[in-house]
């Protein structure tokens, strides 16, 4: 027996020393974690169960047959985080560059089917340096069985993909279905073709960084959520993520009991709203004294500025954020900031997250690259996506909300459960200035005039009181009480039943 127990020790061993010391060290002095070190930051202590440690490939080719390692360039299981079940997969990169192989995809596979069996989050922390060659087509099989998986999973449980090394090629496609992409500032990087490649056809020089960086796809491209500055950095950001979210899309968000009073006021946002309609002020600063404790988890946030999107809790229960920002050109609408919140809108309704919506848009960005870009379309994801969700839903205007783009953003119109607004509200279908020069387009000339009739539009209609008398502003409310009134709105709604027509899926603009 004993003879046994040291056979099985020196194996684990073996899977635990990964493609050995040398490559170890190799990883580390490039600031990066192993495979295992990743999973303990970022799994609950002692919590981790390993599956299909002694996994090893099947290919003979290419001397292949001398160069298997136990568990084959992944390390795969369960575990808790914060007490909460999830399935993680981490891939080795000392391991033939964490190459992928048609059984390092088996161990993938596996375990995102027990997440949807049991209903648990998948976090994918993804370092490989793509298909492995010497597989030929069984390591491209292997990655359409993972991006199966991950359609058919898509809406059912949460997956969180955290890009620590590269990620390159067909590789990329897998996070790009999930639904929250990390990234890891200076070490990670994610491209469909390199550098080398490029040049060969395009003749442009870039660096491994410019195109795929992390700074590139957090600021530029939008696809990732985020970027960190090291692995730990992003591994603990990542334990506080998604205590946000649910395990699936059957079970409740995680309750906090909530420190913050629901009712508490605050008496700062009476004055945040500048008394010059022209003059910017920082959404961000009206999201964190609503949220419980000031806890905003912003998503995005170096891209498509012009909209805020993330995760508070408001009573202890998580709710998603959605906010014009009239910091980035003035809070305007445009392409990116269009697709941004349409996805972010529909993760929050596959999973049943409440949104409350804070409006202070005053209209499309106006342009030929917008146009030719497809506004029109990217618009209509934005309009989509809040029409047909179903989950309990609080708009609060705060100060402008002119033409479309107030039906798009969570108007009472699309099924808005609670719309409020603040006294200093705007709903019109334009701003008085370019309204008065349409409609008295005979006076333009006379300054005195159009002065005069921009002001009589200006109090007859840059209100929240016509919409009000029409029903579709619930209320206006003071600034400083909009924390209690969407809480109270919020434990209102909390059984809502609202179901949309059935249909196989709808037609979303894409």
């Amino acid at each position: 027996m004993r003879e046994i127990l040291e056979e099985l020790e020196r194996r684990r061993e073996a899977a635990r020393q990964g493609g050995g010391q040398g490559r170890i060290d190799a990883q580390h002095a490039k600031g990066k974690l192993t495979a295992r070190e990743r999973i303990g930051a970022l799994l609950d202590e002692g919590s981790f169960e390993e599956w299909d440690v002694f996994v090893e490939h099947r290919c003979v080719d290419f001397d292949m047959a001398e160069k298997a390692v136990p568990g084959d360039g992944v390390v795969t299981g369960h575990g808790t985080i914060n007490g909460r079940t999830v399935f993680v997969f981490s891939q080795d990169f000392t391991v033939l560059g964490g190459s992928l192989s048609e059984a390092h995809a088996g161990k993938i596979c596996k375990v995102m089917d027990h997440a949807m069996r049991v209903g648990a989050p998948v976090i994918g922390l993804n370092d490989s340096g793509g298909a492995r060659i010497q597989e030929g087509i069984d390591s491209l099989a292997g990655y359409a069985e993972v991006f199966q998986r991950n359609v058919l999973a898509s809406g059912v449980i949460p997956q969180i993909s955290m890009i620590m090394g590269p990620c390159a090629g067909g590789a990329v496609y897998s996070p790009a279905i999930t639904d929250f992409v990390f990234m890891v500032r200076d070490t990670s990087y994610m491209y469909v073709t390199g550098p080398e490649v490029v040049k060969t056809v395009t003749h442009e020089t870039v660096t491994h960084e410019e195109l795929g960086g992390a700074t590139t796809h957090s600021s530029r491209s939008g696809v990732a959520d985020g970027a960190f500055d090291n692995d730990i950095d992003a591994l603990l950001s990542l334990r506080r993520f998604i205590d946000f979210l649910p395990a699936s899309n059957v079970d409740e968000t995680p309750q906090r009991e909530p420190i913050d009073p629901v009712d508490r006021s605050d008496p700062s946002l009476d004055t945040l709203v500048p008394d010059n309609p022209n003059k910017p002020y920082d959404m961000h600063e009206l999201i964190i004294k609503v949220v419980d404790d000031g806890d905003f988890f912003e998503l995005k946030p170096d891209f498509a500025g012009n909209i805020l999107t993330g995760f508070g809790r408001m009573g202890g229960s998580t709710v998603g954020l959605v906010a014009n920002q009239p910091m980035v050109l003035a809070g305007c609408l445009d392409i990116q900031s269009s697709v941004k919140a349409a996805r972010f809108v529909r993760f929050c309704d596959a999973f049943s997250i409440p949104i409350v919506t804070f409006v202070d848009v005053p209209g499309f960005l106006p342009g030929t690259a917008q146009e030719y870009g497809g506004i029109i379309r990217h618009g209509a994801k934005l309009l989509y996506a809040y029409a047909e969700c179903t989950v309990p839903k609080v708009t609060v205007i705060t100060r402008k909300a002119y033409g479309g783009a107030y039906d798009v953003m969570a108007s009472k119109h699309l099924r808005g459960d609670v719309n409020l607004a603040w006294p200093t509200a705007e709903i019109a279908v334009m701003g008085p200035k370019g309204a008065v020069e349409i409609i008295f387009r005979k006076d333009i000339g006379n300054d005195e005039k159009i002065a005069q009739r921009t002001e009589e539009y200006r109090q007859k209609f840059a209100n929240p009181f016509v919409a009000g008398h029409r029903g579709f502003i619930d209320d206006v409310i003071l600034p400083s009480e909009t924390r209690t009134r969407i809480c109270r709105s919020l434990s209102m709604l909390r059984n809502k039943q609202l179901e949309n027509p059935w249909r196989k899926h709808g037609n979303i603009p894409l």
